[in-house]
């Protein structure tokens, strides 16, 4: 773990998902701890480190509540429910000892910074994470988008896109489809033609048009970050 870092800045893109544990919604304290630690240990090497965690965990307990809703109005309760997340990754992370600072695309100025490019980039520079909430700020896009967005502003040397419970890509869903082929490497087309759970289409053409490399890996092996920065090949690659 000593070595030096194969990247300087890198984009880590969590799902909400990855904070529940085992629990059915909400956050599992545990777990967020666990993610801090590991995300502490890499910012400790030096490593700029900005992430931008989703909703999942929060936005499933909300399901009943947004049915039938507009979509706009759903998408902006997900944003908030994001800036939830990143608060309490923020705790964990300054308890672990690496300072951090979030920043909304929503204003929420009691809690959070406003997103502004040029401070996020100093905040990386000046060795603090910087973790951003509130997705793009507009209804109808993804946080997988928000992480492409981010990673492309800030100058990200490549995506980390943390998966729950796989080691990266497969033809198919593992869980329903005996046959899925782990794939090590694919180009972005690839991915969007062949419709592979990587990101959505829109973050993957952003991230295709910017040269941002993707490494899907499992958040679950506490050994992968630091194995990624270290240079080693986890999980799948997904370049042009």
């Amino acid at each position: 773990m000593a070595s030096e870092p194969a990247f300087k800045r890198i984009l880590l893109k969590l799902s909400g998902e990855s904070l529940m544990g085992d629990l059915e919604y909400g956050t599992d304290p545990a777990m967020v701890k666990a993610i801090a630690g590991q995300i502490a240990e890499i910012h400790s090497r030096g490593v700029e480190v900005g992430i931008v965690v989703g909703a999942g965990n929060i936005y499933r307990g909300l399901a009943g509540a947004a049915e039938g809703m507009d979509r706009a109005t759903a998408d902006y309760m997900g944003m908030l429910a994001t800036v939830l997340n990143a608060l309490a990754l923020q705790d964990a992370l300054e308890s672990a000892g690496s300072p951090t600072r979030v920043q909304s695309a929503i204003a929420i100025s009691e809690v959070a910074e406003p997103y502004i490019r040029r401070r996020a980039i100093r905040h990386l520079e000046k060795g603090r994470i910087v973790v951003f909430a509130g997705g793009t700020g507009n209804p109808f896009f993804t946080t997988d988008t928000a992480a492409a967005l981010r990673a492309a502003e800030i100058h990200a040397e490549i995506v980390l896109m943390a998966k729950n419970g796989v080691e990266g890509v497969y033809s198919g869903d593992p869980a329903t489809d005996p046959n899925a082929v782990f794939i090590p490497e694919l180009t972005y087309m690839e991915a969007i033609e062949k419709r592979l759970k990587v990101m959505d289409a829109t973050a993957l053409s952003l991230c295709g048009e910017n040269g941002l490399s993707i490494a899907v890996f499992n958040m679950g092996d506490p050994e992968a970050i630091g194995r990624i920065l270290s240079g080693e090949r986890v999980g799948t690659l997904v370049t042009s």
